[in-house]
């Protein structure tokens, strides 16, 4: 996501540490054959869907939330609801159902951790003398206001920013994703980083 001219994802990629939920999911691993056989035949198709697609779910869904938990909730929601989708019936297009399935989900918490924000913004912080300390607040608290910016964008704009910024997909891919053309896509993302930019600004500016 570009804010001021600099991506600001490809700065936090270079500092963050690795969720040891994502180094957990190991996908260069040979697939657990005897597993794989375990399951009825007309189910595997989700265990391939998690090897194929998993390790992109799990970087989107990281970078919108930051939360190890919150990523394996959402993560965990996605497969139970394409598990259950029309009564296990494997999507037209199964990268498109999980994507939009997953921002979906993250957005739900995104939301929710909005509200419980605004409940507890009347509690006095902690008074902070650390330089150290005050730097990673800061960091922190500009990470959530993007994240809470993301989360109130125009739902054909934040689709498009959550798969082409979070889950780093290609023009062609987001198009395909949202049943649009890459011309729109390119289009929407424009209009996306304007409006946080301009969101962002303004808050910096208070």
């Amino acid at each position: 996501m570009v804010i001021g001219g600099t991506s600001y994802w490809t700065k936090r990629r270079a500092t963050e540490q690795v969720p040891m939920f994502q180094r957990a999911v190991n996908y260069d691993l040979p697939w657990d054959a005897a597993a794989f056989e375990a399951v009825d035949e007309s189910q595997r198709w989700i265990l391939t869907a998690m090897r194929r697609h998993g390790h992109e779910l799990v970087t989107m869904l990281w970078r919108i939330l930051g939360n190890e938990q919150d990523v394996c909730d959402a993560y965990q929601t996605t497969f139970l609801r394409l598990a259950h989708h029309e009564d296990g019936l494997k999507p037209r297009w199964v990268k498109a159902y999980l994507f939009r399935t997953a921002s979906n989900a993250a957005i739900s918490m995104l939301r929710q951790r909005i509200v419980e924000r605004k409940a507890l913004s009347g509690v006095e912080p902690a008074a902070v003398d650390t330089q150290d300390i005050e730097f990673d607040i800061d960091v922190k608290h500009l990470t959530e206001s993007l994240r809470c910016h993301v989360a109130q964008l125009p739902e054909h704009l934040r689709s498009v920013i959550m798969l082409r910024d979070f889950g780093e997909q290609s023009y062609g891919e987001v198009a395909r994703i949202l049943g649009i053309s890459v011309g729109t896509a390119r289009v929407y993302r424009c209009k996306a980083v304007q409006l946080l930019a301009t969101w962002m600004n303004k808050e910096a500016d208070r």
